[in-house]
C-alpha cells in the first residue's frame, strides 16, 4: 500500500461531525457554500454533496483517483462548515 492511500470508509470524529452538519443544510444553502469555495473543489463537492453521486463515479469524471476525491470532499466540508461558524472570537471584522 502507498503511504497516500488510506481505507476510504473511515473516517474521523472530525471529519464525521463535518458531514452531519452539511447533511443538515438546505440544498440551497449547500449550492450557495459550494460556490464559495476554491474552484478546484467545486466540482468534487457537488458531485458527492449535492447530487449524491458515488466518489467512484465522480473521481471518473474529475480524472482523478478516489483518494484525491475523499481529500477534496473532506476539505470542502471544513470550509464550509468553519464559513457556518463565522469568525473567531476576537475577530473584528
Amino acid at each position: 500500500m502507498r503511504a497516500d492511500d488510506f481505507d476510504l470508509d473511515v473516517i474521523d470524529e472530525t471529519d464525521a461531525r463535518h458531514e452531519q452538519l452539511v447533511a443538515a443544510l438546505e440544498r440551497s444553502d449547500l449550492e450557495a457554500s459550494i460556490a464559495r469555495l476554491p474552484h478546484d473543489l467545486q466540482a468534487a463537492a457537488t458531485g458527492v454533496l449535492v447530487h449524491g453521486r458515488t466518489y467512484s463515479d465522480v473521481s471518473q469524471e474529475l480524472g482523478i483517483r478516489q483518494p484525491e476525491l475523499v481529500r477534496a470532499i473532506h476539505r470542502a466540508r471544513a470550509i464550509i462548515v468553519r464559513r457556518l461558524a463565522g469568525p473567531p472570537e476576537g475577530d473584528a471584522a
